[in-house]
């Protein structure tokens, strides 16, 4: 049986006799990539978005919130696959390969789709620092609106935004799996975790490992970044210090 494990395979191969150890270990690049990459880019999105409407309240705190609840409506993982669809073959960076420009739309599309509960975290903690005393002496003293937004409230709003960040991660590895085992993520022959399981489908019965490998690879991975975004979070929020 070529799928089963041996001394040159610990982890056995695939239909196309290709080593399974090895192809995880590369998707976990990818995987990982996509979910560090596109939680950054949710993170800056979210921040920008929730730093202006905390900051000026009244009509732009309305307006962008309301435009946050109106994205916030539609289900993720159908914007996800429309934009997907409508994005393939969109060539971004002129000089990467194919296979490599349809990771960085995804990474886009996981990005600009997932700032939502960021923007709506920081503009929480700007409505309550900019009534702050350091907020209205800075203002006083003459502060434009970037310098206070940029020296005085965003450091001191880091801390959730921290943990938002890292729990991002593991949601936007949990996306690109879902994406590319359903076909509109990252396609064949770049392995993810996501792809390798829909290539493992049709041998669930013969050889269920060709599943279990990548799938127990995104729920350990996925759990560990839960944990380091919890740990981030008990160390960080001043409430749960004693």
């Amino acid at each position: 049986n070529q799928f089963t494990p041996s001394l040159g395979h610990p982890l056995g191969t695939d239909e196309l006799g290709q080593d399974v150890l090895a192809r995880l270990l590369y998707a976990g690049r990818i995987s990982l990539f996509v979910g560090l990459t596109a939680a950054f880019l949710g993170v800056v999105f979210g921040s920008i978005i929730g730093s202006i409407a905390g900051f000026y309240g009244k009509v732009v705190d309305t307006s962008l919130m309301r435009f946050t609840d109106m994205v916030l409506c539609v289900p993720l993982l159908m914007l996800l696959m429309v934009l997907s669809s409508f994005t393939r073959g969109m060539t971004i960076v002129p000089f990467l390969p194919a296979d490599l420009q349809q990771l960085v739309v995804l990474v886009l599309i996981i990005g600009l789709t997932s700032w939502m509960g960021v923007a709506r975290l920081v503009r929480g903690e700007f409505l309550s620092l900019r009534a702050q005393e350091f907020a209205e002496a800075s203002r006083a003293m003459g502060g434009k609106d970037f310098w206070i937004i940029t020296r005085h409230l965003l450091p001191n709003a880091m801390a959730p935004i921290f943990v938002a960040a890292t729990l991002g991660v593991g949601e936007a590895i949990i996306l690109e799996s879902a994406l590319s085992f359903l076909g509109f993520g990252v396609q064949p022959p770049v392995p993810t975790w996501g792809n390798m399981l829909t290539n493992a489908q049709q041998y669930m019965i013969s050889t269920p490992w060709l599943a279990v490998y990548p799938g127990m690879m995104i729920f350990m991975t996925v759990v560990s970044i839960n944990f380091i975004g919890d740990g981030l979070r008990d160390a960080l929020d001043p409430k749960l210090k004693h």
